[in-house]
């Protein structure tokens, strides 16, 4: 009998061995894949902002529709102001040889050089897409702004990990008056197209 309880205190010692362990590197694990996605996301929402910067020196605004920017980034063309001549040449300017030239060039073989452009509406790792609006803000000093925003939540980027690590993430970006998840832009306030995590 007493052989029994041993084997049984060793396997309960064994369990509870391994439980402690888990408990200990489960959120070191939930952490170092959340950076790893986070990075990935972030780089992806860089890459959506570039694209918007390019559609609106193009167009005077932005769009909220990822096949409209897609379609832009592989078929469009950007206006490049080419000047000739130098105007530090005081010979060239008064002969009037220095002039501006504005020509078009196609997007693709600019910004996002071989990028591929369909990859840009899904979140990383997910394959769900990012939420995408654009629309025009009043400012306090009554200028209008053209202003994009482009977020995907933690509940997506972290789709099928921990989900009590998801809450608490949530609840602690909530709880600092932050967006729970990562985003570029705002449709609330100019910020410059800048990103939450910066």
């Amino acid at each position: 009998m007493k052989t029994v309880y041993q084997i049984v205190l060793a396997v309960i010692i064994v369990i509870l061995g391994y439980l402690l362990y888990e408990s200990i590197m489960a959120p070191i694990r939930f952490e170092k894949e959340k950076n790893r996605r986070y990075k990935a996301t972030i780089e992806r929402l860089k890459n959506i902002r570039t694209a918007q910067d390019a559609y609106r020196s193009r167009y005077g605004k932005y769009t909220g529709s990822f096949d409209t920017l897609i379609d832009f980034m592989k078929h469009g063309e950007i206006k490049v102001v080419k000047q000739i001549g130098s105007e530090d040449d005081s010979l060239a300017v008064a002969l009037k040889k220095v002039y501006r030239d504005t020509i078009l060039i196609p997007v693709r073989d600019t910004i996002l050089k071989g990028y591929p452009y369909d990859s840009l509406r899904f979140v990383p790792f997910t394959g769900d897409t990012f939420e995408l609006a654009a629309g025009e803000l009043n400012t306090q000093s009554g200028i209008k702004v053209k202003v994009f925003e482009c977020k995907a939540p933690n509940k997506v980027i972290l789709k099928g990990l921990d989900r009590q690590e998801i809450i608490n993430l949530d609840d602690l970006a909530k709880k600092i008056d932050k967006y729970p998840g990562l985003k570029v832009g705002s449709l609330t306030e100019a910020t410059n197209n800048a990103g939450n995590w910066e």
